[in-house]
């Protein structure tokens, strides 16, 4: 038996492993034996090939085909040691020279369990690094995939451990954690421009998750989406291949109502997208996946009868790549946003021709279609660009009752944000609260951009006015309607229209349906939508049309809007009246026909 275990997991990282074991190998301490675990990676030749180099028989290799996951991989080398003390090394870190020699003297202390030491360059997080840690040897294993995945190591093992015994701490410096854009933990974190389908792209994960990121919350896949991996969807004679490709955003469920018809999909997925931005494996089945590493011989080799292409800007550049492989298929391009952003990356070109070059293009809103057909006069046919907001929900959603109000108990006016506080700010939440309006805030994520900006008020706007600014927990599609028809109206993004009425200066709000806009109507909310007189701007349309909006420009017009809906509550009758237009069901049949047409 030796005295330490090494266990250095490696997925997508040989690149790194060279530099990790030669530390190993330097190290003061020679009695140690270490299992390279290699987890699925898509390389094992160069894997295999940087064990060899080592030439040292106290290094082994143990790899499985499928990545299992960090639990399961470490787990595994647990069951395949025997030394009384474990500790880590990543493929993508490095030990200096003396580092399990700081270590086992820690450990050495009567009573210790866990020993840690310090990183060249602090990790930013409130638990240890694998690299920085190594414990004795106790029954305690890594939660595995199938239980939970998150990048916070305490809830997957350190916290066992501490509850053991005493940890302890080196005071020295003795390991490097590499910080670069391959990182599990950054697939993780949406500051890292990560999330769950980032990490399920990477992983190629086949199952639903149970996915928690410091940045973030927790999603439960598994019960999410139970009803419909439960479900049959049997094929009918006249049903057709399609072929989704891209992304599904928020909802991507919705493509189910497809499947109910009797069609069959399969799925082709970007690897370029966003952690909200859903891809397969699809958690809820029933849509196998196309080999993404040989995609163009598997598309060619059994052809579907439509490509459905899709959605945000993010998805592109692969849509077009798509496009240009199978130019002889019937291609259909449904695009939601936006193309200001499009343009801002350079990418103006490639959307410009997925728009004039598909058999039929689909646009979130009328106004949007307007835009394209202005922008690409000459090179696109109007006959040919529809509507279709690509990101609405499941009508499933919808079957739930409504909760009683919380303004029916206190007699103040109650409204919700879902997802990014478009617009709010410190000075108009609390001019809201001196109104006696309450502010409830739902699924925060610490991410670059406009979805973080909540980061630099939010804190002292409940500090000011702790009794009317409130935060909740994301909220999933199946606690829409119990959760938040409590609430008497939903913010929509806050925003002043500039283009007075000239579609050509349009911006991306002016254009846009917010994904947020079915969720709310979808519990029965009217919604807050700041009045832009004279300007062309999408939403605003619809609301009037529907007589779902409740108009302000000024806190004093809120507080009037919310004190008449109370009093009628007529937003909320109309709500409840169009809220099965703004599903996806209600159009599937229509989406049905235009494929039909294009074969």
């Amino acid at each position: 038996m030796t005295a330490v275990g090494v266990l250095v997991p490696v997925h997508d990282q040989a690149a790194f492993l060279p530099r990790a074991l030669e530390g190993l190998l330097a190290q003061d301490v020679a009695d140690w034996t270490a299992l390279v675990l290699d987890d699925g990676s898509p390389d094992p030749e160069a894997v295999a090939a940087v064990v060899a180099a080592a030439a040292d028989p106290r290094v082994r290799r143990v790899r499985w085909p499928a990545n299992r996951g960090l639990g399961a991989t470490l787990n595994a080398g647990l069951d395949d040691t025997d030394a009384p003390v474990v500790a880590y090394l990543p493929a993508d870190d490095v030990w200096s020279p003396g580092h399990l020699a700081a270590l086992l003297d820690c450990l050495a202390e009567p009573g210790v369990v866990l020993a840690r030491s310090g990183l060249t360059e602090p990790a930013g997080t409130p638990y240890e690094q694998l690299v920085q840690v190594a414990h004795a040897r106790t029954p305690d294993r890594w939660t595995e995939r199938a239980e939970l995945e998150t990048d916070d190591l305490d809830r997957l093992m350190w916290r066992r451990l501490r509850a053991r015994g005493p940890a302890a701490d080196t005071g020295r410096t003795t390991c490097t954690w590499t910080r670069h854009p391959g990182q599990r933990s950054r697939a993780i974190r949406e500051s890292s421009d990560g999330g769950l389908n980032v990490f399920r792209s990477r992983y190629r994960v086949r199952q639903p998750l149970r996915f928690a990121s410091t940045d973030s919350g927790f999603v439960d896949e598994v019960a999410r989406y139970a009803r419909f991996r439960d479900r049959a969807y049997p094929a009918s004679d006249d049903g057709l291949d399609v072929l989704l490709a891209g992304e599904l955003a928020f909802n991507p469920e919705r493509v189910l109502a497809l499947a109910e018809r009797g069609h069959r999909l399969t799925g082709l997925w970007t690897a370029d997208g966003l952690g909200d931005s859903t891809v397969g494996p699809l958690p809820f089945g029933h849509v196998p996946d196309v080999d993404r590493d040989r995609w163009r011989a598997a598309v060619r080799a059994d052809p579907p009868d439509v490509v459905w292409a899709q959605l945000n800007w993010r998805a592109v550049p692969f849509a077009h790549a798509v496009r240009s492989a199978v130019p002889d298929l019937p291609f259909v391009w449904t695009f939601k946003e936006a193309p200001q952003r499009t343009i801002a990356r350079g990418e103006w070109p490639l959307l410009a021709d997925l728009v004039a070059g598909a058999d039929a293009c689909l646009l979130a809103t009328e106004e949007e279609r307007d835009w394209f057909a202005l922008a690409l006069r000459g090179r696109v046919d109007p006959a040919r660009l529809g509507v279709l907001d690509g990101d609405l929900p499941k009508r499933d959603w919808l079957v739930a009752p409504l909760s009683p109000k919380l303004s029916d108990r206190d007699g103040r006016p109650h409204t919700v944000v879902v997802g990014r506080p478009a617009g709010l700010d410190l000075d108009w939440v609390l001019a809201l609260a001196h109104r006696g309006v309450h502010t409830h805030l739902y699924g925060q994520v610490r991410a670059p951009g406009p979805k973080g900006s909540w980061t630099g008020w939010l804190d002292a706007a409940r500090a000011a006015a702790p009794s009317f600014v409130h935060v909740h927990p994301a909220v999933g599609p199946e606690d829409w309607v119990r959760e938040l028809s409590r609430y008497d109206a939903g913010w929509l993004h806050r925003f002043r229209s500039g283009n007075g009425g000239d579609l050509r200066r349009a911006s991306w709000d002016d254009l846009n349906s917010p994904a947020r806009l079915p969720v709310l109507l979808a519990a029965g909310l009217p919604l807050l939508q700041p009045a832009n007189p004279g300007s062309v701007v999408s939403v605003e349309r619809v609301l009037r049309r529907d007589g779902t909006g409740l108009f302000y420009a000024t806190a004093d017009d809120v507080a009037g809007a919310l004190a008449g809906e109370l009093a009628g509550r007529r937003g909320r009758a109309a709500a409840l009246t169009v809220r099965e237009q703004h599903t996806f069901d209600a159009h599937a049949d229509r989406l049905v026909a235009l494929f039909r047409s294009l074969l």
